[in-house]
This record gives C-alpha cells, sequence and structure tokens, in this order.
C-alpha cells in the first residue's frame, strides 16, 4: 500500500481549518472569512484570525481548536494564533453570508443595514408555553421538550420571556454574554440544535430586573426581532405565570403562536391555568393543548398521586384541546434542571422516550 503523503502548505492547512467552526455562529471559520492569513516557516504555523467583536469570550477555544487541528498535519511543530477584530465592511460582509439582509431605503426612510423587523420568517411555528400561577414546572417542561425536539433533529430557538424569573440558562446549562454584530444578536447555543436568548444572559444570574411594563415589551421585541434565530422549525417562549404585560405582548407580536399549558393535578392550579387559556381566546391564540407535570409519584411500583389526579386532563376537556400527557414527579428531572441536564437530553431510557413521545404529539399538531 502506497504511502499517502501530506505536504505541509497553506492550501492543507487552509482545508484543515475549514472543519473548525466558530463556537458562537456555528459555521466554519473559512466560510465566515475569519482566517486574515497563514504564515509557514519551517515546522512553526502561524494562523491570523479575524473576531467579530473585541474582547470575544470563546477567544481561548477558537485558540484550543486551530491549534489542535493544525497540530495533526504532519511536519507542524509548533502553532502560534494571532488575533484581529474586524472593521466594519468585514461585519457588513460577514452579516450578508449570515443571511441578515440589508434593510432597503424607501422615500426619506434611511437605510439601518438591518433586515426588517419580523418574527413571521424565521421560525415554522411559535410555541408559547404558560402557566396560570408558578411553580408547576413550565420552564422545566418547555426546555425538556425543546431538547426532545432536537433530538429528533429539529432545529429549535428557546427564548426565555420570563424576564424578571429567568431560569432557562441554569437549566439548559448554557452561559456567557451574546456576541452584537451590528446591533443583531447571535443566541447562544446548546449542542447543534438549540438557540438560546435569555435575560440572564445580560445580567447576573442573582440581580432582580426591576422594569415596568412599557420596558418589558421593548424588551420582548427586541428578542423577537434584532436576534439573529437562525431558520428555526420551533421557537418556544418560555413565559411568565399568569396573564400579564409579557404574555400580551406575544399575543400581539406573535399572531400564529400557538399557546400550550401548563398545569399540575390540583384543583387550584388547574382553573388557574385556565384563565391564561381564556386570555389566549380573547386575543387569538390558539390553545394548541394541555401538559399535566408532577402527576404522580412512583413509589415501588406504584403510582401515589401527590397533588391529585385527573386536573390536566379536566381542563383539556373544558377548553376542547388535546391533552398532551402526564409528566410524574422524579427528583431527577429537578437535578437535571438544577444542573443543566436536561433529562430529554441525558436522563434515563424512559424519561428520555417520555419527552419524545410528547414531542412527536407536539410536531404532529
Amino acid at each position: 500500500m502506497k504511502e499517502i503523503f501530506v505536504m505541509l502548505n497553506t492550501e492543507t492547512v487552509m482545508h484543515i481549518l475549514s472543519g473548525i467552526d466558530d463556537p458562537e455562529l456555528k459555521k466554519p471559520l473559512t466560510e465566515l472569512g475569519m482566517i486574515k492569513f497563514v504564515d509557514i516557516e519551517g515546522g512553526d504555523v502561524t494562523v491570523g484570525v479575524t473576531l467579530t467583536v473585541p474582547g470575544c469570550p470563546l477567544k481561548e477555544k477558537i485558540t484550543n481548536d486551530v491549534t489542535n487541528a493544525v497540530m495533526l498535519i504532519p511536519g507542524v511543530e509548533r502553532v502560534a494564533v494571532k488575533f484581529d477584530v474586524m472593521n466594519d465592511q468585514q461585519r457588513t460582509e460577514l452579516r450578508t453570508k449570515l443571511g441578515m439582509g440589508v434593510k432597503p431605503t424607501t422615500g426619506n426612510q434611511p437605510a439601518t443595514g438591518r433586515a426588517p423587523a419580523s418574527v413571521i420568517n424565521f421560525a415554522d411555528r411559535f410555541i408559547a408555553v404558560s402557566s396560570g400561577k408558578g411553580g408547576v414546572g413550565k420552564s422545566t417542561v418547555t426546555v425538556n421538550l425543546a431538547c426532545a425536539l432536537a433530538r429528533l433533529g429539529k432545529k429549535v430557538g428557546l427564548l426565555d420571556a420570563d424576564v424578571y424569573g429567568f431560569s432557562i440558562p441554569r437549566m439548559l446549562g448554557v452561559q456567557g454574554q451574546p456576541i452584537v454584530i451590528d446591533d443583531m444578536i447571535v443566541p447562544l447555543t446548546k449542542g447543534n440544535n438549540i438557540q438560546v436568548v435569555s435575560m440572564g444572559f445580560f445580567v447576573d444570574e442573582d440581580d432582580p430586573v426591576i422594569w415596568r411594563g412599557p420596558l418589558l415589551h421593548k424588551a420582548i421585541n427586541q428578542f423577537l426581532t434584532d436576534v439573529r434565530w437562525d431558520n428555526l422549525d420551533y421557537l418556544f417562549l418560555d413565559l411568565p405565570p399568569g396573564t400579564g404585560d409579557i404574555t400580551l405582548t406575544i399575543a400581539q407580536a406573535i399572531p400564529m403562536a400557538e399557546l400550550l399549558v401548563v398545569t399540575t393535578p390540583q384543583e387550584t392550579a388547574y382553573h388557574v391555568a385556565g384563565r391564561v387559556a381564556k386570555l389566549a381566546e380573547k386575543t387569538n391564540l390558539k390553545v394548541i393543548g394541555v401538559l399535566e407535570n408532577m402527576s404522580y409519584f412512583d413509589s415501588n411500583g406504584t403510582r401515589e398521586y401527590i397533588f391529585g389526579q385527573g386536573g390536566g386532563k379536566s381542563l383539556a376537556d373544558q377548553l376542547k384541546t388535546k391533552f398532551f400527557g402526564e409528566v410524574p414527579l422524579m427528583t431527577s428531572i429537578r437535578e437535571g434542571s438544577d444542573t443543566g441536564n436536561p433529562v430529554a437530553l441525558s436522563g434515563t431510557a424512559e424519561q428520555i422516550a417520555l419527552f419524545e413521545s410528547i414531542a412527536r404529539k407536539l410536531d404532529s399538531e
């Protein structure tokens, strides 16, 4: 068998670099125009990388990825990575490559260099997940359904619309601050198929957000129109409990949104959840179904209905909508949320199958 000889040259290095994605934009560095130069002197290789913004928080990861990949080329002894930052023209070209578009000028309206604000063209379906009251596990359900759909090959976005009580970053195990390219926020990601935006990326986890209604309205609209959501199959919106300003904002901004109501079995919870569904009727949101969380506790094969039984099914019947099923009360589901390891991704086979079953029902609607 002939030995395959790999020559150390610029073409070989660029070929290797074409397999390295930008950690935030999830596209190859070469495709994004981020490789400025490749210098080779004997066994020493220097790669110039142009960052999208100064102070990129993932500079160390890019350095490690480039170094580890280039060191695989026979003959390479040392690798150095040098950084600079894109200028305005390069950022404009990057926006075009990313499909952000340029807003056209009409009449006396100045061009802003940004795509027209629209929430219609970046996702096939918008699922707003709501509950009548807090403490029913709405966010846990939202995260696990998003993860289950991602496992099924769907491209999913998750907007943490609970501005006061944001919890999605911790539940997904996603940390950092999104980069901003020409006023467009690039979502952080979980795996390859889940894009995430939350107020929790812009303030410390323990800091309160003290805003009145108009600021909430502006923030939610910004998360919809000033974020580079990338051709999603689903955008999940984790709403705050109840029927307040944010729910009304979502109803106005996304008239095609579908409402998934999460409740627990007891009468208090499902009667309060019914108010959310009635709000949906008045704002012309479609109630797609009801999901009951913490339905029962499995005690050595015996189901203990700690919070009562049948509330979710009763609410679905009352609303004449679909009942998506029961999610049991499990310590491991709570632990998965606390540690950033949702059970729909890393739980037992039974837990993964449970959420995938619900996700398939949702996908078939």
